[in-house]
């Protein structure tokens, strides 16, 4: 058994660790108004936030050692199937591509369906409509979850062709590790996408580029408050992109991580983490009105259980059935105009095919 104690208390956002319990200070959440949500009014843009490996195990353990989560002040609720075409047990290829394309496909294809041919994500459906389109995470940017909505490879191991296919996408806006990882690529790879992208290490370079890639020095843990800035950085790029709208996919990706090596207290952090990068997006929903946040996960890791917590003092405690992805549904939160469409439970590819009607005001194929 491992434990997580968390104090509720306003001070630096600081984790120390000693014999198996971890000690982080409490964080604020964030309660919008409600004006805006499930309203019938107009779908200009959509932000899907994904949690990797984030199930309601994880979900309650930040909650009741932080005391909130913007996520779960949140009214609108519903659940996600998230098995692959092959497999009952998805990893993230497969369900990224299911919330990229709205299309089921096998274990480990990035963009490609079943038959391994290109299937079209939704930056390939919306750029065209004039919608800008930008992902965000704390993985690699060749991450199975970031890449399947760029990429089209039957490999989610395939980095350098992941990569090559940025300078053939629909993205307007990337972020995601690393510096170090792009500088390993080869000449030819990065002289292509330079052309199509200006790529920056640090965000004051940004300037008036018409398409940004940012790459980090790290998406670690020792990467501050990066998950929650470059959502905002994102949203104010896009929004000032188009006029039609936009759709930003943000990950977050190491809550899966810390739960693969059956980390409570990494979990917890990490969707904390997270929950501070909804935060960002919520407030901008409420403000414009016009936005649509949904959040959700890929799959759940870990077969995460809290089997103990004393609220008031911000104390967790919990166990891991697996070091594995599990097939257990997802949560999913939404918050904006039309997000009474994501209650009940649905597959993860109705998430995509949902999204791309309400910008499009298409049925998906």
């Amino acid at each position: 058994m491992s434990a997580a104690l968390f104090a509720q208390e306003n001070a630096p956002r600081e984790v120390k660790a000693w014999a198996g319990r971890s000690y982080s200070v409490h964080q604020d959440s964030y309660t919008p108004s409600f004006d805006v949500d499930g309203k019938d009014t107009k779908v200009r843009n959509v932000i899907l936030m994904i949690g990797d490996g984030m199930g309601m195990g994880a979900v309650n353990s930040a909650m009741y050692a932080n005391g909130s989560l913007t996520m779960t002040n949140l009214r609108t609720f519903g659940l996600v199937r998230t098995q692959s075409a092959d497999n009952f047990t998805t990893d993230s290829a497969a369900s990224g591509t299911a919330y990229a394309a709205g299309e089921k496909t096998n274990n480990g294809y990035v963009g490609m369906n079943t038959d391994q041919e290109r299937i079209a994500n939704l930056p390939e459906k919306l750029s065209p409509l004039g919608f800008a389109c930008g992902v965000v995470s704390t993985d690699d940017l060749n991450g199975a979850t970031p890449a399947s909505f760029f990429a089209h490879q039957a490999a989610r191991g395939s980095t350098a062709a992941i990569w090559a296919d940025l300078s053939d996408c629909y993205l307007s806006f990337a972020s995601a590790g690393t510096r170090k990882v792009y500088e390993s690529l080869d000449m030819a790879t990065r002289t292509n996408i330079e052309k199509q992208f200006k790529v920056v290490f640090d965000p004051a370079q940004a300037g008036d580029a018409e398409r940004l890639i940012y790459l980090p020095e790290s998406v670690k843990a020792d990467r501050g408050d990066y998950l929650p800035r470059t959502t905002k950085m994102a949203i104010d790029f896009l929004s000032s992109h188009s006029k039609k709208g936009f759709f930003l996919m943000v990950e977050g990706a190491r809550i899966d991580k810390e739960e693969h090596g059956n980390n409570y207290s990494g979990m917890v952090r990490e969707t904390l983490d997270f929950d501070k990068a909804i935060e960002e997006a919520i407030r901008f929903a409420e403000k414009d009105g016009h936005t649509l946040v949904i959040i959700s996960a890929d799959h759940e890791t870990g077969g995460t259980v809290m089997n103990f917590g004393v609220p008031a003092d911000g104390l967790v405690m919990g166990t891991f059935t697996s070091k594995g992805h599990t097939p257990m549904m997802v949560p999913l939160f939404a918050y904006g105009p039309k997000s009474y469409m994501f209650m009940g439970t649905q597959e993860n590819s109705d998430v995509s095919n949902k999204i791309y009607s309400l910008l499009s005001g298409k049925k998906s194929k």
